[in-house]
C-alpha cells in the first residue's frame, strides 16, 4: 500500500489493497471499498482514515514504518463497516498456511545454531500464505484491478470508463511487491549481523532486527518513487514487478473493473476531488 498524495496538478496519489470479493482503496484523508457480494450486488462504503504520525512523520524509519501501521488499521474499519468483505487471509487454506508456517519457523528459530541458509529458507516459507492468497479465489484479479484503477486516474484517465481502466498496465511502480526482496535481504543479514554480537538473541531483539529492516526497506521504497530513473530504482524494482507479472496479479474481468470504478469513485467523492465533468 502506498501513501496517498497529489499528483498531475491536483489528482490524488493513492494506496489500495486487493480483497478477496472487491477493492480496497484509500487517499490523504478517506479510504473506500468495494465488493461483490454473494448474490452478485455491489456494495460500497467510504471512511475515514486514522493518521498516527504526528512529529514522527519527519524522522527517517519511523516515518515509513508509522506510515504502514496506518494503512493496516484500515483493514479492520473496512472489515466492521463493511462485514460482506472477504480478506485474502480469511481463507481455510491460508489460515492453515500460515499456521503451519509459524510453526515451522518457531521450531527452526529455536535451535542454537543456524545460518544463513536456514535463515533465507523462513523468509520464503513466510511468503508461502500469500502465494496461497493470490493463486485461490479471485485475489490476484483484484489485485490488477487495484493497479490498473490507480494508475489509469493518476495518468489523467477517466476513472468511470471501463476501456481506460482494462488499458492500463497491471504492473505498478508502487505495489507492496517492491518491498518483498529487500525485507528478505535485510532481515537475512541482520539476523547474521545479531548472532555476531548477542549469542542467543530473545524475541525483543529478533521484533527489533525486523522493524529495522521493515524501516530501511521502506525508505529504499521512497527513494524509489523520488527518483524513478535511477539505476538504482531499476535494480530495487525488477523482483518486484516480476512477481506481480508471474504471480501477484491476473487481468480483470468486466465485472471486476466494475467494482474497481466503484471503489474508485467513492474515493473520490469522500476526498472531494471527482475530475472535472465527473
Amino acid at each position: 500500500m502506498a501513501e496517498a498524495r497529489t499528483t498531475n496538478g491536483d489528482r490524488l496519489r493513492m494506496g489500495g489493497m486487493a480483497l478477496e470479493n472487491g477493492l480496497l482503496v484509500y487517499g490523504p484523508t478517506k479510504w473506500a471499498a468495494a465488493v461483490r457480494a454473494k448474490n452478485g450486488e455491489l456494495i460500497v462504503r467510504s471512511g475515514k482514515v486514522p493518521r498516527l504520525r504526528g512529529p514522527l512523520d519527519s524522522v527517517p524509519g519511523i516515518r515509513g514504518v508509522m506510515r504502514l501501521a496506518e494503512s493496516m488499521i484500515v483493514v479492520p474499519l473496512v472489515r466492521f463497516k463493511l462485514p460482506q468483505a472477504r480478506l485474502p487471509f480469511e481463507s481455510a487454506k491460508v489460515a492453515g498456511a500460515a499456521a503451519a508456517t509459524m510453526g515451522i519457523s518457531m521450531a527452526v528459530r529455536h535451535r542454537s545454531k543456524r545460518g544463513i541458509g536456514s535463515e533465507a529458507a523462513l523468509s520464503l516459507l513466510g511468503m508461502a500464505p500469500a502465494l496461497i492468497s493470490l493463486k485461490a479465489g479471485e485475489t490476484a484479479q483484484y489485485h490488477g484491478v487495484e493497479h490498473k484503477a490507480i494508475a489509469a486516474y493518476e495518468l489523467g484517465g477517466d476513472p468511470n470508463d471501463p476501456d481506460v481502466i482494462e488499458a492500463a498496465a497491471k504492473e505498478h511502480e508502487r505495489c507492496g511487491s517492491h518491498l518483498v526482496a529487500p525485507m528478505m535481504i535485510a532481515g537475512i543479514a541482520g539476523d547474521a549481523m545479531m548472532r555476531q554480537i548477542v549469542a542467543k538473541p530473545g524475541p525483543m531483539a529478533q521484533v527489533g532486527v525486523g522493524l529495522a529492516g521493515a524501516a530501511t526497506s521502506i525508505e529504499m521504497f521512497a527513494y524509489a518513487e523520488r527518483h524513478p530513473d535511477s539505476t538504482f530504482t531499476r535494480l530495487f524494482r525488477a523482483p518486484g514487478f516480476k512477481l506481480q507479472e508471474a504471480i501477484g496479479t491476473r487481468e480483470p474481468t468486466p465485472a471486476q473493473i466494475e467494482v474497481g470504478r466503484a471503489a474508485i469513485s467513492a474515493l473520490l467523492e469522500a476526498e472531494g476531488a471527482l475530475p472535472a465533468g465527473a
